[in-house]
């Protein structure tokens, strides 16, 4: 109900909560690990529900910086191609601790190649490894450059074998029960890098299983000219058409739709994941999220991928939501004064986006807030530090107004994952050292 307890208790039982409140007078505590968070706020963990994890490999590559999305694409495609088994592991425990270490508990990832015998188990293990939870999806791209799209030839893959693996994964991994720590779901890139035949063989076996549909969509200004000439439609209608038409269904960027589209957004239930650091770091354009949440959209937080971020930092990226949309709300005043429009998108609302948003936009019922038989997943930070100064009249709304720092404690399921800001699961010293290994033998 949205309440905010000051100088509460919270008890977490078999990773769900059983108690929150002012008094833990009658609780039997006395065989629980017991954390004093006296002079913390306690948040909801984030839900993270758009990432490559693998561009962690390739941040601030030189020939990328200066690009919009096609041409960053293309430059970073032969160095993708390079990757392996491994690459997908560690560069996905390097985002993965980016990511708790920042609030998140929850993220998903969408890892659409698979050069040198990759898969999605590599991601997948990473996550059993250090302890998120993780909604990973089953990327393709089936239409190299000789078919018109995108992607070069050699890193496409037989639409057959992409649908066999998909089949397999959901097969091999995917729980569908409360509390699950596993979600497969079916995430063709993008329209220029598959067939529509796929997009509508992914939406069927999708839905026969009960699994979530993704992909990237009205990212960009080409984008929509591509799906125009290449089809006659602008993008949410192309890919609505093909059956991606309902509330199993989310969408990375929708920076550039109409309120036509987000009218339809609204009316068929599906989801958009806000990615404003990556909507500007590659010049693509401002999300017009404030009028899709005014529409009841459900709008999620995505950190998009640490090649076009480049970073993975959640809270940070809630910030820079927050700030964006003030921006925006600016820019289309058309003369009126702030007190005449809703200008000032709130640390509040901008905080749901990364919690009941994400949770929304992944189909979950049972994460994206702090109530009884919810998952135990939370994140604290001590308030009594130098960038919180003169701030702690309101707690909640600091963690977003000053500036955005790692978070001290973690817990996920239950499970203290991140505790005095450091890390539980792995030991990150080697594990950098490897991933800045393989880095620069990939980008040389």
């Amino acid at each position: 109900k949205r309440t905010e307890v000051v100088n509460g208790n919270m008890l977490i039982r078999d990773g769900v909560v059983d108690y929150i409140g002012r008094s833990s007078a009658d609780l039997n505590v006395e065989k629980c690990r017991t954390l004093d968070l006296r002079g913390y706020a306690v948040f909801p963990g984030f839900i993270n529900t758009h990432h490559h994890l693998y561009q962690t490999l390739t941040r601030a590559v030189p020939g990328a910086q200066n690009s919009g999305l096609f041409d960053w694409l293309r430059t970073l495609y032969p160095i993708w191609g390079k990757m392996n088994g491994e690459a997908i592991y560690i560069s996905a425990l390097v985002g993965m601790a980016e990511l708790l270490l920042s609030g998140c508990t929850s993220s998903s990832d969408h890892l659409y190649m698979y050069p040198n015998d990759a898969t999605l188990d590599d991601s997948i293990r990473a996550a059993k490894d250090i302890g998120i939870r993780f909604h990973p999806t089953r990327g393709s791209m089936s239409l190299g450059e000789s078919d018109g799209g995108l992607p070069p030839d050699g890193l496409v893959e037989d639409e057959k074998d992409i649908l066999d693996d998909c089949q397999r994964l959901i097969e091999s991994y995917h729980n569908a029960e409360v509390g699950s720590m596993l979600q497969i779901g079916l995430a063709p890139c993008s329209p220029f890098s598959v067939s529509s035949k796929l997009m509508e063989e992914t939406a069927d076996m999708a839905r026969s299983y009960g699994v979530r549909m993704h992909t990237h969509l009205a990212e960009t200004r080409d984008e929509e000219e591509y799906c125009v000439e290449r089809f006659g439609k602008r993008p949410l209608e192309y890919v609505m058409e093909l059956g991606w038409n309902a509330d199993d269904v989310w969408l990375a960027h929708m920076v550039h739709c109409c309120n036509k589209d987000m009218k339809a957004l609204a009316t068929n239930g599906i989801a958009v994941t806000h990615c404003p650091t990556s909507n500007m770091r590659l010049a693509s354009g401002i999300s017009p999220i404030m009028k899709m949440l005014k529409l009841g959209v459900d709008v999620g937080l995505g950190v998009d991928g640490s090649a076009s971020n480049d970073g993975g930092h959640i809270l940070g990226e809630a910030r820079q939501a927050m700030l964006l949309a003030r921006l925006e709300a600016s820019l289309n005043q058309s003369g009126q004064s702030a007190s005449e429009t809703d200008s000032y998108f709130s640390a509040r609302q901008a905080l749901e986006l990364g919690t009941r948003g994400g949770a929304a936009a992944l189909g979950r019922k049972d994460i994206g807030q702090l109530e009884l038989g919810k998952c135990g997943d939370f994140f604290a930070i001590n308030m009594n530090k130098l960038q919180y100064a003169g701030a702690l009249h309101d707690p909640v709304a600091a963690i977003l107004m000053c500036a955005s720092n790692n978070v001290d404690v973690v817990v996920v399921n239950g499970n203290i994952v991140v505790e005095g800001g450091r890390l539980l699961t792995i030991d990150l010293g080697p594990t950098i050292e490897r991933h800045n290994e393989i880095s620069i033998g990939m980008v040389a």
